[in-house]
């Protein structure tokens, strides 16, 4: 400042200066004067230190919570770990997963050493307890989730089972003495398995039913296979899903709606689309509008096929056998294209059957679901290849989350083979990770959504942050 109290040095030769200083000098030269601080606060500065610091791409926008980019700049510095404080050598192969209790006091980790590790997350982190899975024949154990009162561990590996043959198995560890309480198989091993409440557990089973299409069978197990009565059940069928083109549920996990929601967030089934043959509503993301190069010609193909099953749609008094009898004729009569392989033909066999086969989705839900048990399954899955490409939403209704009634599920018509799924979502990538938020879902006064984070390979890397409101997809 001058005599006259004026400063010395415009403001914007002091922001010339401040851009070449890091975020420690910054602060410092802003405890100098009211003007300096000012200065230091500008919000370009702060911008460009963030890119700078955290070595994050400029495409990469701001996270919309964030108040400012100072304010952003702080909350990582204070909260990401930059110093490596205790390096763990308990496992003696990759580790391949970790998973915290929702106290934050425990964490499990997963290795290819076949071993699960339970730790104790204190400032000076101490292994609690190891368990073995190779005496139960597991290759590797590759996926953990506490439950919800972190009283309960799902431990999810591969199992090798007869003549080599591999699929999965889900065990469940007492986190009170370290006991093994259940096993359950799980096939195929990437649906890894996932807690619905804190004592039932959701698994996965797969049936062939030709080259390349299956059944993906959703099983609702007890954590808890020991019983008293032999009418208590301890595992119940959820869902029944036909997967076309080698395809298959994988990726299993749970968003919990029943915190802090609205009952007029609930999904509109009413708005499903109502030919049984298009039972869910499908979004897309991450296209630009084109099919990848040399990929065109197999999905327009694909959704020809599935266009011409929309057009052979009959009566209420048709059957699937007169569908099927139409479709042999037109091929003995050469109505079909001489393109058309074999795939594609098991295909468009397979889903003439399910459009006959399929059970529609609920009615609309309001006026008899409980708010305080609202959960939605949220898994991978696909349609073209057996990659996946798509996310399958689908409720699980108040009366699907125990294992009380029969054995295998609800009792189902002949019409009710398969079951619908409620939304889809093509992200036109391989999907090779997803998350749900650690509170699975945000909020705010006025909207509910849930962030679900996906990581997609194929010709181009991107990590996808969707944020699905019930009813929409975004």
């Amino acid at each position: 400042m001058d005599a006259g109290g004026y400063p010395l040095l415009p403001d914007s030769i002091l922001y010339q200066i401040f851009l070449s200083l890091d975020h420690e000098d910054l602060l410092s030269v802003g405890l100098v004067c009211r003007q300096w601080h000012a200065v230091a606060q500008d919000e370009f500065l702060w911008k460009k230190l963030f890119y700078q610091y955290y070595r994050v791409d400029q495409d990469v926008p701001r996270h919309p919570e964030a108040v400012s980019w100072y304010e952003e700049f702080k909350r990582l510095y204070d909260t990401i770990p930059c110093i490596k404080v205790q390096t763990l050598t308990e496992h003696t192969d990759q580790v391949l997963h970790l998973s915290f209790s929702h106290n934050g006091y425990l964490f499990a980790s997963c290795s290819k050493d076949c071993t699960v590790k339970i730790w104790n997350n204190d400032l000076v982190i101490s292994l609690l307890h190891s368990s073995n899975m190779r005496p139960y024949n597991w290759s590797y154990t590759q996926f953990s989730q506490f439950n919800a009162d972190d009283s309960l561990l799902l431990v999810s590996g591969v199992f090798v089972g007869p003549h080599n043959s591999s699929s999965g198995e889900i065990a469940v560890i007492s986190l009170e003495n370290f006991t093994l309480l259940s096993r359950v198989r799980n096939k195929p091993y990437d649906v890894f398995g996932c807690w619905l409440n804190e004592t039932n557990l959701i698994s996965g089973n797969l049936h062939r039913i030709g080259r390349i299409t299956s059944c993906s069978v959703l099983w609702l197990n007890n954590a808890f296979q020991g019983v008293e009565s032999e009418n208590v059940n301890v595992v119940k069928r959820l869902f029944k899903i036909q997967n076309l083109n080698a395809s298959t549920i994988r990726t299993v996990m749970v968003a919990d709606c029943s915190r802090h929601d609205s009952p007029d967030l609930l999904l509109d089934y009413k708005e499903q689309v109502p030919a049984v043959t298009s039972t869910c509503q499908t979004c897309d993301v991450g296209s630009d509008g084109e099919d990848e190069e040399g990929k065109a010609p197999r999905r327009l193909k694909f959704e020809r096929l599935m266009q011409e099953e929309g057009e052979q749609q009959v009566d209420e008094d048709s059957s699937p056998s007169s569908g099927l009898k139409q479709l042999l004729d037109d091929i003995m009569g050469g109505r079909v294209g001489p393109n058309l392989t074999e795939s594609e033909l098991e295909t468009k066999v397979a889903a003439l059957f399910a459009a006959y086969r399929t059970k529609p989705p609920e009615g609309n839900l309001k006026s008899t679901e409980d708010d305080n048990k609202k959960k939605y399954l949220i898994f991978t899955t696909g349609c073209l290849t057996y990659s996946p490409h798509q996310i399958g939403i689908k409720r699980i209704l108040s009366h699907q989350m125990t294992t009380a009634g029969p054995v295998l599920g609800e009792e189902r018509r002949s019409d009710e083979f398969f079951d619908s799924l409620d939304h889809v979502i093509d992200v036109h990538g391989h999907i090779i990770g997803m998350a749900l938020s650690p509170d699975h879902r945000k909020h705010t006064k006025t909207l509910c959504w849930w962030e679900l984070w996906v990581i997609v390979y194929g010709s181009y890397s991107k990590i996808f942050k969707l944020s699905l409101c019930p009813g929409t997809c975004m």
